[in-house]
């Protein structure tokens, strides 16, 4: 056979074959449903990696400063299996951070001399954030401050 005469028929087959459906096991992925926990399962495996923290002041004026922000970096914790241990960067200084999240609930200790708590942050993940939006308290020691805070997981760091 020519060449000229089996160009139709390469083409119909083309035709057919690119009308047959096709597997898409892709975007049926079973694990995106453990990639995506309730708040009342997040753990501390869920905690770990880069978060963005929004401290809300109660009204900006001369006597509140505006809202600030800090960087919360969180890993295992070396010594207690089901925690997590980092540091918080907020206006050039760093401290120290220790915790766990149970049952959605996270209690983050904070420490700027590595011995004494100067600070607390407790929160309630937010349900159906994907265990990637923390709303709650910061309560610093010295002087004494509450200020709201809202975290939010940085993209990248699961």
């Amino acid at each position: 056979m020519a060449w000229p005469t089996l160009r139709p028929a390469i083409t119909y087959i083309l035709i057919a074959i690119s009308a047959c459906p096709t597997s898409a096991t892709g975007q049926n992925d079973p694990k995106s449903a453990t990639a995506c926990p309730a708040a009342a399962n997040m753990n501390h495996q869920n905690l770990q990696g880069r978060w963005h923290a929004t401290l809300q002041a109660a009204a900006p004026d001369a006597a509140h400063p505006p809202d600030a922000t800090a960087l919360l970096q969180l890993g295992p914790h070396p010594e207690l299996a089901h925690s997590v241990r980092g540091t918080v960067q907020r206006g050039g200084a760093s401290a120290q951070l220790s915790g766990d999240v149970n049952a959605g609930e996270l209690t983050l200790e904070e420490s700027v001399n590595g011995t004494n708590i100067s600070a607390t942050w407790t929160g309630q993940v937010v349900d159906g954030s994907c265990g990637k939006e923390i709303h709650g308290t910061w309560n610093n020691a010295t002087p004494p401050t509450t200020l709201p805070f809202v975290l939010r997981k940085q993209a990248g760091w699961q």
